[in-house]
């Protein structure tokens, strides 16, 4: 299934054969052919080295699209048509996202076989962070002020989207479980329905370890989750997933990519998400538990109130969020890698080093430190 010379990134910062085989330029030619606004010839001109789909530019005389390919297990012509309908109502409202390109027959994916397929128009702007990893931490302050200011206009586009939840878990950042009076329950009672993540659970002691892992947070926060209002959220707002206008560090944000963990959530989940993914140097925390980048964490949140005020109250349940914002997403991964990959080492990391290894950290000095000044800013 892999091809050796093709990389993509790894779970622990490394560089590893990917999941998927890359596309082929015969293959792209083909599901291109149903495409109107794209000519032929096609030239793939760069892979991503992203691990969970198969992705590439491509161009042709017609200009640069981006080709999108999942098999069929993780996404279907039905659940990549949510998040497709996300990005219309966003793009109709004027937040910077590339079209969803149509085929002949008028819809927005195509089905091969095993695999679907997406195209979209290329980005305008500079891929600045084509290379980062999803946790490595932003080193701009004003590009992090720019990342909280340009995720609350989203959310201010987002406000009267009305959808129902995702139709799948795998590989969709929802919070259902965090926001359950008892996730534990909550979590036993979808594993009839997620029978790869009850097969990975069977022989592990996971409601003792996810109520360990939820008990110091989930209290406080659950009342105050519930009375949230819905909102449709990004699900992976780190900066990788960013185009900009250019390389100083005033540049703007020029597009937003990537809406494959998106689901009805509520505002804070994702810019507890923002925070998580691009202000925690977690890849480090083998090696020093100091991993938090306090003036990252300040514009993210400077930003985002900018366009989008919070209260104090607001402050104090995103600190009471961040340790569990993952955990939904968390299980989605080890749904993922038990399931779909077959690859039991990643889900051990997904459950031990990501699922509790996270939330663990925030019990450190400085896990609790940086609690203290979402919370507690004065």
């Amino acid at each position: 299934m892999n091809d050796p010379t093709h990389l993509a990134h790894g779970l622990a910062g490394d560089n590893t054969p990917p999941d998927w085989p890359p596309l082929r330029t015969d293959e792209v030619e083909a599901v291109l052919r149903d495409y109107p606004a794209i000519g032929d010839p096609v030239r793939i001109a760069w892979h991503s080295p992203r691990p969970l789909s198969a992705a590439c530019l491509v161009e042709s005389p017609r200009g640069t699209c981006f080709v999108k390919r999942h098999h069929q297990r993780v996404r279907g012509v039905e659940t990549l048509g949510e998040e497709h309908r996300f990005i219309a109502h966003l793009r109709e409202r004027g937040v910077p996202i590339p079209e969803v390109l149509r085929h002949a027959d008028g819809g927005t994916v195509t089905a091969r076989g095993e695999w679907v397929y997406e195209v979209h128009r290329r980005a305008a702007g500079i891929d600045l962070y084509r290379e980062a990893i999803s946790w490595e931490p932003l080193s701009s302050r004003e590009h992090a002020l720019a990342a909280g200011q340009m995720l609350a206009s989203l959310h201010q586009a987002a406000a009267d989207y009305r959808a129902a939840q995702r139709s799948t878990h795998i590989l969709v950042a929802r919070s259902e479980l965090i926001c359950a009076v008892d996730p534990v329950a909550t979590l036993a009672a979808q594993l009839p329905q997620r029978p790869a993540l009850a097969a990975y659970l069977r022989d592990r002691h996971w409601q003792h370890e996810l109520g360990d892992l939820l008990a110091p947070w989930h209290a406080a926060a659950q009342p105050r989750l519930a009375r949230q209002p819905p909102l449709w959220t990004h699900g992976d707002w780190h900066v990788s997933n960013l185009y900009w206008s250019d390389d100083g560090v005033g540049a703007r944000i020029s597009d937003v990519l990537d809406f494959g963990l998106c689901a009805r959530n509520f505002a804070l989940f994702d810019l507890a998400t923002a925070i998580e993914r691009n202000a925690i140097a977690w890849l480090e925390l083998d090696r020093r538990s100091d991993i938090a980048h306090p003036d990252i964490v300040r514009a993210l949140i400077d930003g985002y109130h900018r366009q989008r005020p919070l209260t104090r109250d607001d402050r104090q349940l995103l600190a009471s969020l961040l340790p569990l914002v993952h955990v939904d997403f968390a299980l989605s991964e080890v749904d993922y890698f038990q399931g779909i990959t077959q690859s039991p080492a990643n889900a051990d990391v997904a459950w031990d080093t990501f699922l509790r290894g996270h939330a663990a950290w925030f019990h450190t000095p400085p896990g609790q430190a940086l609690l203290r000044l979402i919370g507690d800013p004065d």
